[in-house]
């Protein structure tokens, strides 16, 4: 194994990878220079107080006569000047080494993210736009974290200790108020950090499942508006954004909540500066130095006002470290679907509806066991796809008509202990690993199923499992024989098939057919058919319409 090969496996072993250790040089001179800009803006603001009040003092008395305004005019202009320039070399430097951090990063986070566990089992989807751009997000969260965390957290705790220092020689009395709303704003920043921490995943949560439930809708808009239920399907989804904007809303509120609490420290910390002088008998040129350092501390307020953005901004940092850590996760058991096994399905005078709500025929009455094939013949029309449905809960059914083994099955738990095939199969645009909707199952499964529904070859040809497919690229049969495939590898223990061996020639519908009914021989098949497929050993059931 190369030495490329063997850093990528390392990442993808130990999680997503730290800082670049070639890039320090340029946070370095980043930190320096916004430790300069900070310098200058305490001794702009600071020389400017002193410079106004020696004026003012100066011309009340002779010495205004040989008073020199030209050194302490000459500072100014120099913190100014370093200040400024200062500034923008440390957005111009930090940017850059940020962007050098992504260049040096990014390819190894990808690498790393592919060769996870987690995505040879879920398949790696950068065609899935939704999970792409979290990915995405988080991988900048985790960029600019020294932009955004920690190059103003550093220049903003060297300046209140600048600071305080010299407070303590000069004005201790001050210091009391100046701690305590310090303090105030560390117990702030630590419950906007909780807050940001629990909306953060619910924001991401909302909106992850709101785009889940809007794909899913807007894949099935067809058959979602011929059963009416379209406006109420496309409600859900934008219910999620609505709540995640609620939450971000709720966020920037106690964020303001906490700069405008932050917003006090510089005022308050000049004015205590100013009174504690004053108390202790300061007067003219003696309150000189205190009326430089409290106007100094007006030189922070810039930063203090930050406060905020730094919190939620290491907020967002450790949710997208913790994020990215999980694509890492070593490889566990297979998660298997809790749904209970059960070994028959009972149909007790069960209305049948159409889509739109209307009674098709008589009440139906069966028992569906285990081990015994159900097949549901009748002419088109007669309700037999919507049977199908009625059993998978996707539509409306009469709980109390529906036991299994005797106990009333919900629509809830319909549709979590059945796999429900369309006749007419959805092909996502996707990998083949994507499609088969089975993200547990080994690669030797997934190519078992496909070899039973006669597909290994073609699937091969498209590329093997992480090969893209769409709906375009594959014929009416091999979609179908696609659906077929999600029903091999399917656990549930009702599985139901709508026209399986529609659209396959006669001879390889019945044996790819003959094959499924094997692998689900211990579960409860229900499948439809216009003809007369009758498999061996099923059991008919003709439905009028």
């Amino acid at each position: 194994m190369n030495a490329a090969a063997s850093s990528v496996t390392e990442q993808s072993r130990i999680g997503p990878p730290q800082e670049p250790v070639r890039n320090r040089a340029p946070w370095r001179l980043a930190l320096g220079l916004a430790l300069a800009a900070l310098a200058g803006g305490i001794l702009l603001t600071g020389v400017s107080i002193w410079f106004l009040g020696a004026v003012a003092l100066a011309g009340l008395t002779p010495a205004a006569l040989t008073f020199n305004f030209h050194v302490p005019a000459a500072f100014i202009r120099l913190f100014a000047l370093t200040r400024t320039a200062a500034k923008y070399g440390e957005r111009v430097v930090g940017h850059r080494a940020a962007l050098t951090d992504q260049v040096l990063r990014r390819s190894t986070l990808f690498a790393a993210m592919a060769a996870a566990p987690s995505v040879r089992k879920a398949g790696w989807q950068l065609g899935n736009q939704d999970r792409l751009a979290d990915y995405l997000d988080e991988v900048e969260d985790v960029d600019y974290a020294r932009l955004r965390v920690s190059l103003p957290s550093a220049t903003l705790g060297v300046a209140i200790l600048l600071l305080v220092a010299p407070t303590l020689l000069i004005a201790p009395l001050a210091v009391v108020p100046i701690l305590s709303l310090i303090s105030a704003n560390i117990v702030g920043a630590y419950f906007l950090a909780n807050r940001a921490d629990a909306d953060l995943a619910a924001m991401r949560e909302s909106r992850q499942q709101a785009s889940r439930l809007l794909g899913a809708a807007i894949q099935a808009v067809v058959p979602l508006q011929g059963e009416r239920r379209w406006g109420l399907t496309i409600e859900a989804p934008f219910d999620g954004y609505a709540n995640a904007q609620t939450r971000a809303m709720a966020l920037r509120h106690w964020q303001a909540l906490l700069d405008t609490l932050a917003n006090c420290l510089a005022p308050c910390a000049m004015l205590s500066i100013l009174v504690s002088a004053w108390l202790s008998g300061l007067r003219g040129e003696a309150l000189l130095p205190p009326a430089l350092l409290a106007f100094a501390w007006l030189a922070v307020a810039e930063s203090v006002l930050g406060t905020s953005k730094i919190v939620v901004a290491f907020a967002r940092e450790k949710a997208a470290r913790s994020a990215l850590a999980q694509w890492n996760a070593p490889d566990g058991v297979t998660r298997k679907h809790v749904t209970e096994r059960i070994s028959s399905l009972t149909l007790d005078r069960l209305p049948r509806h159409a889509a739109d709500g209307r009674l098709i025929g008589r009440p139906i009455s069966a028992t569906l066991k285990a081990g015994r094939p159900t097949v549901l013949h009748g002419a088109s029309g007669c309700g037999k796809t919507s049977l199908l449905k009625q059993i998978a809960g996707w539509l409306d059914a009469s709980d109390e008509c529906l036991l299994g083994d005797d106990i009333e099955l919900s629509a809830d738990a319909r549709r979590a202990m059945s796999c429900f095939c369309a006749h007419d199969a959805t092909v996502l645009a996707d990998t083949v690993r994507e499609n088969l909707f089975a993200p547990h199952a080994s690669d030797d499964e997934l190519w078992r199923a496909l070899d039973a529904v006669e597909l290994q070859g073609r699937m091969r040809a498209a590329g093997g499992l992480d090969g893209w497919i769409t709906q375009d690229v594959l014929s009416l049969g091999e979609a179908q024989r696609l659906n077929l495939a999600r029903s091999w590898l399917s656990d549930r223990p009702v599985i139901l098939l709508d026209e399986p061996i529609e659209h396959l020639a006669a001879e390889q519908g019945k044996r790819i057919l003959h094959a499924l009914l094997q692998r689900l021989r211990q579960r409860i098949v229900i499948l439809s058919s216009h003809g007369e497929l009758i498999p061996k050993g099923a059991t008919a059931i003709r439905l009028q319409g």
